[in-house]
């Protein structure tokens, strides 16, 4: 290593041997795919710069990254940069470097030996790499502690960098390196903390990896929230937990910002701030949203200066959605509150005041209503509520602001102002308060002002009102008389009747009708106004999808639209919850179980109080099914008690009646006819009592899960003849409603059954198992009962086996597509070689040897060694492989399309 190393220059320091060196990599290092080295957003990008505050592990980024180059037989050259690098020791410690990761003890010896320096000396150490034709990584690490000196050297030499080099620097995001012209041109890209931050299925691979089963997807994704994917806050908590008694109950008292490794954690993200920066973020703390100029207005004109610094250095913030604005780390941003209160009252109100006008100003009126109420300004601030919290609900769909507010504000406030009427109303009916909601809509009716538009939306509201209580008996009764020609001029109520409209066809039993209404309302605009109500339009869809049984086209729509809820919302939003109900359902069918649990981790408890009837039940079902899929019985079981438990709580019966019928499939699986015969009474008995609904619509859903759960009870007791009536007539039902999903299934449950009673099944059998493919439902007979899973696969395997080339009547999970092979390398015309040559050159990009290459040429070996002398010797090459490398640099071979 000492001969490899030898700088042969005077002045060069051992320190700069230990830089060269790449750092350990740890056996615990979770590799992210997403930021793989290869992956297509920067893999033929000539530079990459990671820059991101402490803590969000650029250096173990470039430590994975230097093992995938390593592993594809690239040169990898470390640096880890310091202070006193000024530009000559610069220079030689990337000479160092690429003697180090290319093997080439003289690489750059006469550099050294004249003492090049500057520009100058950059200038030739690109020439000399270029010169060897080497495929070159060199990752420069924490290069933001170069002097200014050194990062215009690096700057120049990142410009100009050969065909073979690619660069990737390490810094904070105070390092700039004038890159803007190179990025406009695709030349350089930057990730930032948000590609750093774990996302929450890293989250959860981490959680597992750390802490086994100590952790379940509810807990991981609670530390996720907790610390925003911060890699070295995760890192801290794991590190912790690890070792506590009762991991649960410790991360239990960090959420609730408490105990010791809490305020470790804020001691790492507001670790050697000077006093200033502490009172500035102080002064801040109250604002839930930071821009530049809010901030001027608070705490000074420094202000947005100081913003931007410590943005840079520090992971106290965060950014948000949109343009400038930023937002203050949780974990901070609690202690820092704490401090806020402690101020004075008069500082506190000037501070609120201060951004009450701001806001205003703005057109941020929610916000700065807020304010407004905190710095002792109520009639400024109801009239800002009352002017925001009507579009606030029915655009942005911010039910939790309303219900703050209906806290706060008096009850002669309510009935003064009419937007905050209708605001409350509805935000109590979209929730498990949708009885009070019925309330306020006669206080709005009383009012003498009270025309046929008002009326309408009464009338929306109390139909929403009934879909959040599961009586789709009094929606229909709400919304049929105002559906053909409803009296609205509002956009965002045109919008959310047509969205009803298709509900209400779709609960008929008519999915692809309801996705035509949607298609032929009229077109009412595009604007942050309707984004909202838009996606409620998505909701629908996806949920016509799945009443079919179309997962893949349901989960192709809620991919994009849960995404975007989740970021103008937030995750554990009402609304997000339900669409993520939708899509782990989607996923579940097929055959995804680890993102459809985490697409439902720590949400539960947000459906289980607010959400849509459907959404609970899918959620609940959802889980329930793939914990019984891993054979943990008693986690199932678990979760439709508590299915049926909602049910008690919310008063919604359907819900407690799909808790039992799944339980009679659950326990069909495993032949106890007793249970299964218990669970059908109990079904029989809730139908029965007097004050359940009795409407149509309520009743046809209930007896469709009752004639399941009694069919389920008949194959419990092996009692195939039996189960054959109660499975028609289920399978009735299911075609009469076009429940696609239940269809499939009832068809395999039904062949099964005559299967058992000795009668004719394939043709019943083939139908079920065509359709099944043609939906492509990967699980919908594993789940109906494991012994017809099996059934299906053997049935397939005589079938393949008895006509070998016939189609296979199960559904084949789907293959991923097979690997594209490398495109091969042809010579391209040149006057440097000659034809002759570029025929050797291009037989041996395809790794043949000498004595293949005169074989396909009908040569004899020597003339080919002839040729290859002729190719070193022009392409001053030293090996096969160089050969190659220089012919492709230089433009000599191309990749074939």
């Amino acid at each position: 290593m000492a001969t490899l190393l030898n700088p042969g220059a005077q002045g060069t320091t051992d320190d700069l041997l230990l830089r060269v060196a790449p750092p350990r990599v740890s056996r615990q290092l979770l590799v992210r795919p997403r930021l793989a080295a290869a992956d297509a957003r920067w893999r033929e990008a000539p530079v990459l710069l990671v820059q991101a505050p402490a803590g969000f592990g650029k250096t173990s980024l470039l430590a994975q990254w230097r093992r995938e180059h390593l592993a594809q037989g690239t040169v990898v050259a470390w640096f880890t940069a310091t202070e006193r690098d000024d530009p000559p020791r610069l220079l030689r410690a990337l000479t160092l470097a690429l003697r180090s990761g290319a093997g080439r003890p003289h690489f750059g010896h006469t550099l050294l030996a004249a003492e090049a320096a500057g520009l100058e000396g950059i200038t030739s150490w690109l020439a000399e790499l270029a010169h060897t034709a080497l495929n070159t990584v060199l990752v420069v690490d924490e290069a933001d502690r170069l002097p200014a000196s050194a990062r215009d050297a690096l700057a120049y030499l990142l410009r100009n960098a050969p065909p073979n080099l690619r660069v990737v620097v390490g810094a904070r995001t105070d390092c700039r390196l004038e890159l803007d012209d190179m990025a406009a041109y695709g030349q350089c890209v930057t990730l930032g903390p948000a590609q750093l931050a774990f996302e929450l299925d890293e989250t959860l691979a981490l959680v597992r990896e750390r802490g086994g089963t100590r952790f379940d997807a509810d807990a991981a994704a609670r530390l996720h929230e907790l610390t925003e994917g911060w890699p070295l806050g995760l890192q801290l908590v794991l590190a912790a937990l690890a070792s506590a008694a009762d991991p649960r109950a410790e991360l239990a008292a960090i959420a609730a910002r408490g105990g010791a490794l809490h305020e470790q954690l804020v001691g790492l993200l507001l670790a050697n701030l000077a006093p200033d920066d502490v009172q500035f973020l102080t002064r801040i703390a109250a604002l839930d949203l930071l821009h530049p100029e809010l901030c001027r207005a608070l705490a000074g004109d420094e202000a947005p200066q100081r913003l931007a610094r410590l943005a840079g250095d520090t992971p106290v913030f965060a950014a948000a959605e949109q343009g400038d604005w930023l937002r203050l780390h949780p974990l901070a941003r609690d202690l820092l509150r704490r401090r806020f209160a402690a101020l004075a009252e008069a500082e506190q109100a000037a501070l609120h005041g201060a951004a009450a006008d701001w806001l205003a100003r703005e057109g941020l009126i929610e916000d700065a209503a807020r304010h407004a109420l905190a710095a002792g300004r109520p009639d400024q601030a109801y009239a800002l509520a009352e002017r925001s919290l009507y579009d606030s609900i029915l655009s942005r769909g911010r039910q939790g602001a309303v219900l703050d507010w209906l806290q706060r504000l008096p009850q002669q406030e309510l009935d003064r102002r009419p937007r905050l009427l209708l605001a409350a109303a509805w935000t109590l009916a979209l929730s498990d308060r949708h009885a009070e909601a019925g309330r306020l809509v006669a206080r709005i009716l009383a009012q003498p002002e009270a025309d046929d538009a008002l009326r309408c939306e009464c009338a929306l509201i109390e139909s929403g009102a009934a879909v959040y209580a599961d009586d789709p008996d009094r929606f229909a009764a709400l919304h049929d008389p105002w559906s053909p020609q409803p009296p609205l001029r509002d956009a965002v109520l045109l919008q959310i009747h047509a969205n009803r409209t298709a509900f209400r066809t779709l609960i008929e039993g008519e999915p692809a009708l309801a996705r035509l209404r949607q298609q032929q309302a009229p077109a009412i605009g595009f604007g942050p106004a309707l984004a909202y109500v838009d996606r409620w339009r998505d909701f629908i869809v996806a949920l016509s999808y799945l009443w079919e049984g179309q997962a893949l086209l349901a989960d192709q729509l809620l991919q994009p639209t849960l995404a975007r809820a989740e970021a103008d919302l937030g995750r554990r939003s009402v609304f997000a919850c339900m669409l993520a109900a939708l899509r782990a359902a989607a996923l579940w069918e097929r055959d995804r179980p680890d993102e459809a649990v985490a697409l439902l981790a720590n949400r539960l408890d947000v459906l289980e109080r607010s959400g849509l009837p459907e959404t609970v039940l899918l959620a609940f079902r959802t889980l329930a099914r793939i914990a019984a899929a891993a054979g943990a019985e008693h986690r199932a079981l678990e979760l439709l008690g508590a299915l049926d438990a909602v049910g008690v709580a919310r008063g919604l019966p359907r819900l407690r009646i799909a808790s039992l019928a799944e339980q009679a499939r659950l326990h069909a699986r495993r032949y106890r006819s007793e249970t299964c015969r218990a669970l059908v009474e109990q079904i029989d008995a809730l139908l029965a009592e007097p004050a359940q609904p009795g409407g149509r619509l309520w009743r046809r859903s209930v007896e469709l899960l009752r004639e399941g759960a009694a069919a389920h009870a008949a194959i419990a007791a092996q009692a195939w003849r039996q189960a054959l009536e109660p499975l028609q007539r289920a399978d009735a039902m299911a075609q009469v409603l076009k429940l696609g999903r239940l269809h499939i299934e009832l068809l395999g449950l039904r062949a099964f059954a005559l299967d058992r009673c000795g009668e004719r099944s394939a043709n019943l059998l083939r139908e079920a198992t065509a359709l099944a493919e043609a939906y492509g439902l990967m699980r919908v007979f594993a789940d109906a009962h494991p012994a017809l899973g099996d059934w299906v696969v053997q049935s397939a395997h005589a079938a393949r086996t008895a006509a070998p080339g016939a189609a296979t009547p199960l559904a084949a999970p789907p293959q991923a597509p097979p690997e594209r092979p490398a495109p091969a390398l042809r010579a391209t015309p040149s006057l440097a070689l000659t034809p002759k040559e570029r025929e050797v050159l291009a037989l041996l990009a395809r790794n043949l040897s000498n004595k293949e290459i005169g074989l396909a040429m009908q040569v004899g070996e020597e003339t080919i060694k002839w040729h290859m002398k002729n190719l070193f010797a022009k392409l001053d090459a030293g090996t096969r492989k160089q050969l190659v490398q220089r012919a492709r640099i230089l433009g000599l071979l191309e990749a074939t399309a």
